[in-house]
């Protein structure tokens, strides 16, 4: 038996079958399959996870316009709500502040339909955004190594928990150590993004998901 977010097929069925699986509502032959719509995108939602740095945004952008769905991202979408920016919220509130407004934004986001999310690094420390992430779509975990995490943060003011007097490369390989395993615990799927340009990592993950 082999199951997939929720569906599930007798008799492990070929590659060629898991393929058409996404594409079309079928009735294998001595098997019963939950009927799909003809386009996944349509009714799934596309959620993006990993540390900062990783590009969710980026990627995220680019993996909307290919599917033709609607982006959002949680940073985003707080600071609309809230009038200010992320470092502000992080001095007023201090992270816990943050993470709260964070969980119920996401919270928010993830009952629509036909989206891809990109969520804040830290977003999958809290329970509830992670079960809310594994319920209502399909979860990417973006994975990047340190030093690309690195390059790609060092002069960027808007990370508050860089603003610190720690070292950078200490606090990203802190937070790794941290949330690494949260990232794996709610990933569908995992893709490395050092190497490649956004738009090829979105081109990836459209293929891996077979849209």
């Amino acid at each position: 038996m082999v199951a997939i977010r929720g569906s599930l097929l007798h008799n492990s069925p070929s590659s060629s079958e898991l393929r058409d699986f996404y594409q079309v509502p079928a009735i294998f032959a001595g098997r019963f399959v939950l009927l799909l719509t003809t386009n996944m995108a349509e009714k799934r939602n596309i959620f993006l996870v990993g540390p900062m740095g990783a590009g969710k945004s980026t990627i995220g952008k680019h993996l909307s316009e290919q599917l033709h769905m609607e982006f959002y991202d949680s940073d985003t979408e707080i600071e609309r709500r809230t009038g200010a920016d992320i470092a502000w919220v992080f001095d007023v509130e201090g992270e816990e502040g943050f993470r709260r407004r964070e969980e119920q934004v996401i919270g928010d986001l993830t009952e629509l339909q036909g989206i891809v999310l990109a969520t804040g690094g830290g977003a999958i420390k809290s329970a509830q955004t992670r079960n809310r992430l594994s319920a209502r779509g399909i979860v990417v975990y973006l994975e990047t190594p340190i030093e690309k995490q690195l390059a790609r943060t060092q002069r960027d003011k808007r990370r508050p928990l860089l603003q610190t007097p720690e070292d950078p490369r200490d606090v990203l390989i802190r937070l790794s150590e941290e949330r690494e395993p949260l990232y794996r615990e709610v990933a569908d799927y995992v893709v490395r993004t050092d190497e490649q340009s956004a738009k090829l990592v979105a081109n990836q993950i459209a293929q891996l998901l077979g849209l």
